[in-house]
């Protein structure tokens, strides 16, 4: 804390003035800057126009009702926060560890995770360390870490890629399930050879026919190619029509265990599961980083107890 202090004491009316400059972008408004840095309105506009004369830009246009950033303003916002998240990094490396941690967390995590778990265990996150900024990306997809700069991937099943850094996070697997009016139609499959004759919901995208199911089970690893008359690339939807009764979903334990304990839906094969922890995968750089490993801790711990905590059982 004191290596940031003496920087902030020191160097820094231009620093001072790219965060400044930054939370007027992010509340566009200089008012609503003003109340979160705790300096008048005034004195956010002297700062900005001075930070405007030093750049030889334009970065905002002033209306009475409201503040927009104009075309040079949102190249500098992304510069701005790039020097300042090496900035305190920097500081996170050299010392400063043991202060408050700051700056953005880019995360991705799957749609149905990071709605009902990851978003609000982050809310709680943040209330508790003002610093830190949250960009939170719901994809059902598997992303490239470094090539599309997230810092973090909450991602659920293996990690095959050697040059990142997984940690566990909580442990689970995913199960098939189908409402009752589809067994009642459809009948209930025995054994994972009988699912190519099944109705089966898959998650894939557009380019994909089948889907593969490898499920573990008394007998070993059995591998089946799946389809069905409907697929979609989004999580939610095929969670929507396998309680409408479309057919049989294989997902997460933490994901269907609240319908399967209200009778909605109905566990197919249950002695066959496919094994799917939930990971927390960084690159090796982003791991370094104080408010990573805070970031780390928290998820943790809220997903494994408490109301935002991931189900791994179904009883």
């Amino acid at each position: 804390m004191e290596t940031q202090n003496a920087l902030t004491a020191n160097n820094d009316p231009f620093l001072r003035d790219l965060r400044l400059f930054c939370t007027v972008a992010r509340r566009a408004s200089f008012i609503a800057a003003a109340n979160e840095t705790g300096i008048s309105p005034a004195h956010v506009s002297k700062r900005i126009a001075m930070l405007e004369a030093m750049l030889g830009a334009k970065l905002f246009h002033r209306t009475t009702r409201r503040v927009s950033v104009t075309a040079e303003g949102e190249s500098a916002f992304a510069w701005a926060q790039k020097i300042l998240e090496d900035v305190d990094g920097m500081l996170e490396a050299v010392g400063a560890t043991g202060g408050e941690p700051r700056g953005l967390l880019r995360i991705a995590t799957s749609v149905r995770l990071g709605r009902r778990h990851v978003a609000p265990a982050l809310s709680r996150l943040r209330q508790q360390h003002r610093g830190l900024e949250v960009w939170l990306e719901l994809l059902d997809r598997r992303v490239d870490l470094i090539g599309e700069s997230f810092d973090l991937d909450i991602r659920v099943g293996e990690v095959e890629e050697p040059h990142l850094i997984a940690s566990k996070i909580a442990s689970g697997s995913r199960v098939l399930c189908a409402a009752p009016a589809y067994l009642a139609r459809r009948g209930v499959p025995e054994h994972p050879g009988e699912l190519p004759r099944h109705d089966c919901l898959l998650l894939r995208e557009r380019d994909q026919a089948f889907g593969v199911w490898r499920l573990q089970g008394p007998d070993g690893w059995e591998t089946v190619k799946v389809t069905g008359p409907m697929a979609s690339n989004h999580s939610d939807v095929t969670h929507q029509w396998a309680l409408e009764g479309f057919g049989i979903i294989m997902a997460s334990v933490w994901d269907v265990a609240a319908r399967v304990r209200a009778g909605e839906l109905v566990r197919v094969l249950a002695d066959w599961q496919q094994p799917a922890d939930i990971w927390a995968v960084t690159s090796a750089r982003a791991s370094a980083s104080a408010r990573m490993r805070v970031c780390l801790d928290f998820l943790k711990a809220q997903l494994s107890q408490g109301p935002h905590a991931l189900a791994t059982t179904l009883d």
